[in-house]
């Protein structure tokens, strides 16, 4: 009997341990954009010109 119970307090712990590491890491919808497509989205609602785009486009790259 005391064995089960060491057993199930083991495999206790470990469930816990697995599922608040799981819960820690960012989940892919999660996901942030990036500094291009933050870019593109303001270029598409015409946030900013054609001009500003391109340059700021090619700091990027760089």
């Amino acid at each position: 009997m005391m064995m089960l119970f060491w057993i199930l307090a083991i495999a206790g712990g470990a469930y816990a341990v697995a599922e608040l590491n799981r819960r820690g890491r960012p989940q892919e919808q999660e996901k942030k954009p990036g500094a291009l497509e933050i870019l593109q989205e303001r270029y598409a609602r015409g946030e900013i010109s054609e001009e500003e785009y391109e340059s700021k486009k090619r700091d990027l790259a760089s």
